[in-house]
């Protein structure tokens, strides 16, 4: 009887090196869901401010912008493994840091913020990283499958995660940031027992040409441009994830337990479709797959911003997360695949830049719209600006629309 393992869906995993490079994203994912979810709950505790949320955003994707070169330099430059591990020890050290505050007191909102920026600066290396990385460690043949199980561990995080933070903060946040602490160090183990070595690295001058050569490639290459552009725009516009907080404790009238369920609700639809692509890829017409993609997700989050109810909530919120999954994955697939080797981490590092815009900056602009709106109006206003995005994408880039094959 064949083995899970021989399964089509399954490839990726008969490479143990993918194994634990899997296991690590997962378990450094589900530490930064958990840690996600403690932060926004005791920010939002200390201040009732919707706006305050957004900043949490803001200081997540700050260190993006300030770092976006020399991160991209330094996966081009140096191994790839490393610079994960140094990223994941930092971000253990920061939930140590906030386990030791609010094990005193109950920390200010000041401390968190800078532990928010500190997280967002080992997000700001390990991203590129991570998604240079991929590509070595399995052949050409096999990429697609990984980077669909590769999102699987991260959606399987964002479900597990959020659900698992609120359920501990029951306990108090120390419960929270006790747990984190030990899985950004099983993922450092996990990372460190990989065979991996890298060939040896180009060693150019770093001129400003070399530190922005990323730029140029994406800016010259429609596809990649248009991938990045259109995921950018439609999930700055589209983000109700930010305001989750507000629908939890101010419109569903419930606990930490039912953010984390709502958090894990869009998640648990990407995991679905990432594991439904695993086993039947995009193999036609995929970028027109990418724009009806684009088109759902802004459908779902106008019908989340006008419920009431928890369970239609929960309901739309998975339809977005589907809709997201299929077009992070056509967007991962495209970049890497059209990337030289030697160029990845700089072009990772503006793809993660990008990521970065539309979700932690996404989330600042849901927090001051809801602000000066009120947060249904504000969601159902992102909602529509992503079909719009949708609609224009396939006239801006045609070449994007028309790809018919991810890997040719």
């Amino acid at each position: 009887m064949p083995s899970l393992l021989d399964r089509p869906g399954f490839a990726a995993f008969r490479i143990r090196e993918f194994r634990l490079f899997f296991a690590a994203r997962l378990l450094s994912a589900l530490a930064t869901q958990m840690a996600d979810v403690a932060i926004a709950w005791l920010v939002y505790q200390l201040t009732n401010s919707a706006l305050a949320l957004g900043l949490i955003g803001l200081c997540v994707f700050l260190p993006n912008i300030l770092f976006l070169l020399v991160a991209g330099h330094a996966a081009d430059r140096y191994e790839r493994r490393r610079i994960l591990i140094i990223c994941y020890c930092m971000a253990g050290c920061v939930s140590l840091f906030l386990l030791y505050s609010v094990l005193r007191a109950s920390p200010s909102v000041a401390i968190l913020f800078v532990a928010v920026a500190i997280i967002g600066t080992t997000r700001a290396f390990s991203s590129p990283a991570t998604s240079a990385l991929l590509p070595n460690i399995v052949p050409r043949e096999t990429f697609a499958n990984a980077v669909a199980l590769n999102s699987s561990a991260n959606q399987v995080a964002t479900i597990a995660g959020p659900a698992l933070g609120g359920l501990l903060f029951a306990f108090g946040p120390q419960a929270v940031f006790s747990v984190t602490s030990v899985f950004f160090g099983l993922s450092v183990l996990c990372l460190a027992a990989m065979r991996y070595r890298p060939g040896a690295n180009r060693r150019e001058p770093v001129t400003w040409a070399y530190l922005t050569a990323g730029i140029g490639f994406i800016r010259n290459n429609p596809i990649v441009l248009g991938a990045i552009t259109v995921d950018l725009f439609a999930v700055l516009l589209g983000g109700a994830t930010a305001l989750l907080p507000v629908y939890a404790r101010d419109i569903f009238l419930a606990d930490a337990f039912t953010l984390g369920l709502l958090r894990s609700a869009p998640a648990a639809g990407a995991f679905c479709m990432a594991i439904w692509i695993a086993w039947r890829p995009v193999n036609r017409k995929c970028g027109l797959r990418m724009f009806q993609s684009v088109a759902v997700f802004g459908l779902a989050t106008i019908g989340f911003g006008f419920t009431t109810s928890i369970y239609p909530a929960l309901l739309f919120l998975f339809v977005i997360g589907a809709a997201d999954m299929i077009s992070v994955y056509v967007r991962v697939t495209l970049v890497q695949i059209e990337t030289p080797d030697d160029m990845r981490g700089r072009v990772s590092a503006v793809n993660s830049m990008f990521i970065g815009a539309s979700n932690e900056l996404g989330q600042f602009e849901s927090g001051v719209l809801a602000a000066l709106t009120g947060p249904v109006a504000a969601v159902a206003i992102g909602g529509a600006g992503a079909i719009a995005v949708a609609g224009a994408g396939m006239k801006v880039f045609p070449e994007l629309r028309d790809r018919d094959k991810l890997v040719p």
